[in-house]
């Protein structure tokens, strides 16, 4: 299908730290990517990158083919890239409807609502998460499962074709964990691109092919998950770390 994302030769330095260190690497149209490693490792710093909110100091970010490492966080929106964080960020006080509607405002959720109307594209968004029997309450009385679902439906809102979940599976229950990876499936199934930073390793790791592993800032493993967690380098710099894969 193509490659969607190029990453080359990315470096990122916060004064004396390095937190992206000479980063390479290609995502393919339609994938699903897991991406880990240790705290501080730079996976966020390399979300951060690919979504706009902080500048290499060296290297290039090409999208569907056009070099967008200088483009704004508002134009790589418009040319398909979305993500969500770590720490949900809903507008508290509208309500869950309202939440997605402002990101269906965006270009390209403008280009989806042509036909059927910002409100109904919000709400097929909304069912589309399970969240559609609470569109009409504010997420301040959201429990957090839902307001995790609430965050990739905000996402979703701006039609992306490349979707960046941060720590979708952080402070849920097991049972909240598998909603969200038949979420994740499904949305994956119906064409997005998707990159996902985890802790969460028996989930990410029974539910990408690709997986991704940075330590110090460097891209140290590329490969299937089986093949990443048998990998030497890998388990001495995250796994032997007090971290455990369970096989399922």
């Amino acid at each position: 299908m193509g490659t969607i994302l190029q990453i080359k030769n990315l470096t990122k330095r916060f004064g004396g730290l390095t937190a992206v260190n000479d980063v390479s690497c290609e995502i393919e149209r339609g994938a699903l990517v897991g991406l880990i490693g240790p705290n501080g490792a730079g996976k966020t710093t390399l979300f951060n990158l690919i979504a706009g909110a902080e500048r290499p100091n060296s290297g290039s970010i090409w999208f569907d083919g056009i070099n967008i490492t200088k483009l704004s966080v508002y134009k790589r929106v418009k040319q398909g890239i979305s993500r969500t964080f770590q720490i949900v960020r809903p507008l508290k006080r509208l309500t869950c409807l309202d939440n997605v509607i402002v990101g269906c405002m965006s270009p390209r959720g403008r280009v989806m609502s042509a036909d059927i109307g910002v409100n109904n594209l919000a709400s097929s968004i909304l069912a589309s998460v399970g969240l559609v029997d609470k569109a009409r309450i504010p997420p301040l009385v959201l429990p957090f499962g839902d307001l995790k679902k609430l965050e990739i439906a905000r996402a979703l809102a701006s039609n992306p074709e490349l979707l960046l979940l941060d720590e979708p599976f952080s402070g849920l229950s097991h049972e909240e964990q598998l909603i969200i990876v038949e979420l994740i499936k499904q949305l994956n199934e119906e064409g997005h691109t998707i990159i996902m930073v985890g802790h969460v390793l028996r989930e990410l790791m029974a539910l990408v092919p690709r997986v991704l592993v940075m330590h110090q800032g460097k891209l140290i493993a590329d490969g299937p998950p089986q093949e990443v967690v048998n990998n030497k380098i890998v388990y001495e710099a995250y796994l032997g770390r007090g971290e455990t894969y369970e096989k399922t």
